[in-house]
């Protein structure tokens, strides 16, 4: 490889996103008073019912709720292929994946996931639909404060340079770094919800551009050193380098295990962590440059 790789390792709720501080009124108790409690609750129990409409409608979530993936192309080595433009979800008696025949129908799942993850949401949602959305978007960061495109921004910078990226099935790069070569910076996307939820999210708060589907984990079953090892085996090389981004101490722990530096957000208005806006590329830079012991250059052109 014949540059440094950044690979950024965010947390999605309360990090890129805020929800749960929303509908359970911490966000805006934190501004004393300043923010209405009741406009944040209606905005994220709005979220709240899109993300779950939207993942049960189209993205399968109501057939797979209870064999939750820890990432998406887990099963990928039994896919066979097969087109899938007339086939019958709903009607091919698929269960629990415990034997081999499941373990096929899920792929088939995880491949029409990822295909419609990667079309966008105004491919599969009427006009209408996404115009909600869009109001729904912009009024949610302005309620914020600009957290949503602050934290859009920062991702979008973090993502320069990247190119084609090795699948997430713990693959490893070349010795020699071959497969790297093209690419310096990468987001992945590492959340304590369930994985399906978790990649509508990243359409709905417009992130799926800045993270590729087979970039999204979760720990929802495995926690998220399990997460960790497997995204350092997957990009296997002595120049890249590890920054997690989150708010809670799991992330926290699992950044300390692995000897990475770890990035503390907190939404609260008062707080001494970092939050939207105001964290950039160029924080992200220099905890990398306390663990690793020099500045990525490039990153911060």
């Amino acid at each position: 490889m014949n540059h440094k790789m950044n690979v950024y390792i965010w947390d999605m709720d309360e990090t890129l996103i805020l929800l749960k501080s929303l509908i359970n009124k911490q966000f805006a108790e934190s501004f004393n008073g300043s923010k209405n409690w009741m406009t944040g609750v209606t905005i994220g129990k709005a979220w709240e019912e899109h993300v779950l409409q939207i993942s049960d409608d189209h993205f399968l979530y109501e057939q797979i709720e209870n064999c939750n993936m820890p990432y998406l192309d887990i099963f990928n080595q039994y896919d066979d292929g097969l087109d899938l433009s007339d086939y019958d979800f709903k009607n091919d008696g698929f269960s629990t994946p415990a034997d081999d025949v499941n373990k096929r129908k899920l792929a088939y799942r995880q491949r029409f996931i990822a295909q419609k993850y990667n079309k966008g949401l105004h491919s599969i949602l009427n006009e209408d639909l996404i115009k909600c959305l869009d109001d729904l978007y912009h009024t949610t960061d302005t309620y914020t404060d600009g957290w949503l495109s602050s934290a859009r921004s920062c991702l979008e910078k973090c993502a320069t340079g990247n190119a084609e990226l090795p699948p997430s099935d713990c693959s490893t790069l070349g010795a020699n770094g071959e497969e790297g070569a093209k690419f310096q910076h990468v987001n992945v996307l590492v959340t304590s919800g369930a994985l399906i939820p978790s990649l509508v999210k990243c359409l709905l708060f417009r992130l799926g551009d800045m993270i590729p589907c087979q970039n999204v984990y979760s720990a929802w079953d495995v926690g998220k050193v399990q997460c960790f090892t497997w995204i350092r085996e997957r990009f296997n090389s002595q120049n890249v380098q590890f920054c997690v981004i989150g708010d809670g101490m799991e992330e926290c722990g699992a950044a300390e295990a692995m000897g990475w530096p770890f990035v503390k957000v907190d939404p609260s208005c008062s707080t001494k962590y970092h939050r939207f806006p105001g964290l950039t590329l160029e924080d992200l830079d220099l905890y990398l440059a306390v663990v690793y012991g020099n500045r990525n250059d490039e990153s911060t052109k």
